[in-house]
């Protein structure tokens, strides 16, 4: 039997293409990553907001998830301006 050999630039050819996958794969994984880490953060007010899209969608009434994420979003807002580094440690003096 003779065993067939391939060229050099095959081999390398094979390497670069599962880098570019391997690459791809990390890429799509911090954007997920992310995108988890920002709807974590913006939380009830992006939840309220993508209820009522999809109550609009569906050709229902979404005005009181709109309502909600408008009290959503004002009650962050109130939290924000409560919370400083004094108010964070409990150092409130």
């Amino acid at each position: 039997m003779t065993s067939v050999q391939l060229h050099p630039f095959v081999h390398a050819r094979r390497r670069q293409s599962g880098q570019g996958m391997t690459e791809y794969i990390i890429v799509v994984a911090l954007i997920a990553v992310a995108a988890i880490a920002v709807y974590q953060l913006f939380g009830q007010v992006v939840r309220s907001q993508t209820a009522a899209m999809a109550r609009e969608l569906a050709g229902e009434d979404g005005t009181a998830q709109s309502r909600a994420a408008a009290q959503a979003a004002g009650s962050a807002a109130r939290q924000t301006s409560e919370r400083t580094l004094k108010s964070f440690t409990g150092n409130g003096k």
